[in-house]
């Protein structure tokens, strides 16, 4: 037999999600594991490597994003392969465990069954005319880590969590050393237990450095249920999505909206949300709108903070900060927006942008010496409790919406851990027409200014 061109394994990576998904072709057919909701990337993918889609895989039923394996095998004609377990609504390809799905000439699928993260989850053992080459371990073996065993609820978390640990081992077990590591989140989603430094990783390297491998059941169980905090809120409406065969999404502009309308959308109690960075947000917004910049992780915070069905209308400088911000809304199951515009606040405002000031921990250093300010702390419960500034008042970003009354009397500084949090916080502060300064600023910048630090990482 010929050698042959080594498979090729195209990555599309949604960092706002902390995702990956995966496309692999021999040259002349592909199929593709756990597809985002917006697919003309994966045909475009098709179209410029001249190849044919005959398979969508899905390792489980995802909790952090709409899917669009339905969606693209619809588009596509390629067979959609889902665990046979998983209640669904749409007609699918199921598989078990062991099921090998042969995908052209040369390439070999084998479903393994890997519970933790769901019961039902999947992952997928790849051979090259025999040779082993690769695993697609979705929300199982992660770079470092695994997935989250708490999505399904509490009811289930001990169970998932050591189930996370053998199957883990199951493929530590069967799978040879070089086989390359394929992971669907861990890239800084919440559907991880912990966080990923590398961007790429074998089973033998994971043998080595994976607590999950290199721990008994009990200790690695204790750990990871010890380092487990909130996840986004949006993540409840995703199941059930995903169950119901998303179709393809509308990604074309909403109808436009001039202040007038803008500003009856904000009195009537709809999300109008500015797109642009904090800073430019400070500096002049149309009042009472929102600010979720697309330079940070846009649609998890406003996915989280959000109560389900709000209207959305969006504000770009351009048409196309618009579209990117659909594309990711999309991505979680916000479908279409209210509205758009697109231009400067002078353009967004009835009457004039307001602004509010920005400060560094140097500032709030010198202020608290002569004045009494609150200090509003909006970071994760377990990032406050390791280490903040003393006296600082704890209400992470994804309560405000709902604490506002909880917030002290007073001028207001707001800080999460490097500002986008506290732009986000910020901005509904000052639609509710609190005093405040937002700070901009690195928490690590706090002890160096000489604010006093309390908890155990201080």
């Amino acid at each position: 037999m010929t050698d042959h061109h080594p498979l090729t394994i195209r990555t599309i990576e949604t960092p706002s999600l902390g995702d990956r998904s995966y496309l692999v072709h021999d040259g002349d057919v592909a199929f593709v594991v756990d597809p985002q909701r917006d697919i003309d990337r994966m045909l475009e993918i098709l179209r410029t490597e001249a190849v044919r889609l005959t398979h969508v895989f899905e390792t489980h039923i995802h909790n952090d994003y709409v899917t669009g394996g339905f969606a693209l095998a619809q588009a596509t004609g390629a067979t959609y392969l889902v665990n046979a377990d998983d209640e669904v609504t749409f007609d699918r390809t199921p598989l078990r465990d062991g099921d090998v799905i042969q995908v052209g000439d040369r390439m070999r699928v084998r479903a393994i069954h890997t519970p933790g993260h769901t019961f039902t989850h999947l992952s997928y053992a790849l051979t090259d005319s025999d040779r082993p080459v690769a695993v697609f371990t979705g929300g199982s073996l992660l770079y470092g880590a695994t997935g989250r065993p708490d999505l399904l609820g509490p009811d289930h978390t001990d169970a998932l969590v050591r189930h996370q640990h053998h199957s883990a081992r199951k493929l530590a077990r069967t799978l040879p050393d070089e086989t390359e590591v394929y992971p669907t989140h861990g890239f800084g989603s919440f559907c991880s237990a912990t966080q990923a430094e590398s961007a790429e990783s074998t089973i033998g390297q994971e043998k080595r450095s994976n607590p999950v491998l290199t721990r008994d059941e009990e200790d690695y169980v204790r750990d990871l249920l010890d380092g487990l905090g909130a996840w986004p809120a949006y993540y409840a409406h995703m199941a059930p999505a995903n169950a119901a065969g998303p179709g393809a999404p509308d990604l074309s502009l909403p109808q436009p909206a001039d202040a007038v309308e803008l500003r009856r959308r904000i009195e009537a109690g709809e999300w109008v949300v500015d797109l642009r960075t904090r800073t430019a947000f400070a500096a002049g917004h149309a009042p009472g709108t929102l600010n979720f910049g697309l330079d940070g992780a846009f649609s998890t915070y406003l996915g989280w903070l959000i109560t389900w069905g709000t209207p959305v209308t969006l504000l770009g400088t351009t048409a196309a900060d618009v579209t990117q911000a659909q594309r990711e809304l999309v991505r979680i199951g916000i479908d279409r927006p209210a509205a758009h515009a697109t231009g400067s606040p002078e353009q967004w405002s009835v009457d004039a942008p307001v602004s509010f000031p920005t400060a560094t921990f140097a500032d709030l250093e010198l202020v608290r010496h002569h004045r009494d300010v609150v200090v509003l702390d909006v970071r994760r419960t377990e990032e406050h409790t390791a280490a903040r500034i003393e006296d600082a008042v704890n209400i992470p970003i994804h309560e405000l919406p709902r604490r506002l009354d909880d917030i002290p009397a007073g001028e207001v500084w707001i800080h999460c851990a490097a500002g986008y949090r506290a732009s986000i916080a910020a901005s509904f502060l000052h639609a509710a027409g609190r005093t405040l300064v937002a700070v901009d600023d690195q928490f690590e910048n706090a002890a160096k200014a000489g604010l006093q630090l309390v908890g155990p990482e201080a």
